[in-house]
């Protein structure tokens, strides 16, 4: 099992899924870590020239087409991984991640070595309300 974490420093959990510059993929065997690689991500700054809003769909921000492609573009890194954890993003890319087949788990825990260790434990507690 793959695991990615949202993070700017390789340690934390950052807050917001799109603006994170990077993925901590962390590779689960046997309810053990065997190895943690920082993969660099796509973010806002990388579509600074696209819009980015509601572009008239009636669910809000980050659901309309040219979010979702920026989101899926976002998620092509970590294509191979089942679990994303981050502490905050928008319902758009929740859903996003969704419908990539992978689990979104936004969590308060600020470290990343804590949240893994609760998400393989079983008592990592997911916190839709935190989406925005």
């Amino acid at each position: 099992m793959k695991i990615a974490v949202v993070s700017d420093d390789g340690v934390t959990i950052s807050q917001h899924f799109g603006r994170a510059a990077h993925y901590v993929v962390v590779t689960v065997e046997n309810q053990r870590i065997v190895s943690s690689e920082i993969v660099d991500k796509m973010g806002h700054a990388h579509f600074s020239g696209e819009a980015h809003g509601e572009a008239n769909d009636s669910r809000g921000h980050g659901f309309d087409a040219g979010a979702q492609s920026r989101h899926a573009r976002m998620l092509d890194a970590i294509a191979d991984c089942q679990v994303l954890i981050a502490r905050g993003m928008g319902a758009g890319a929740y859903e996003s991640i969704r419908a990539a087949n992978i689990s979104p788990v936004v969590t308060d825990i600020p470290m990343i070595v804590d949240a893994i260790k609760e998400y393989l434990d079983g008592s990592l507690v997911n916190h839709p309300e935190k989406l925005h």
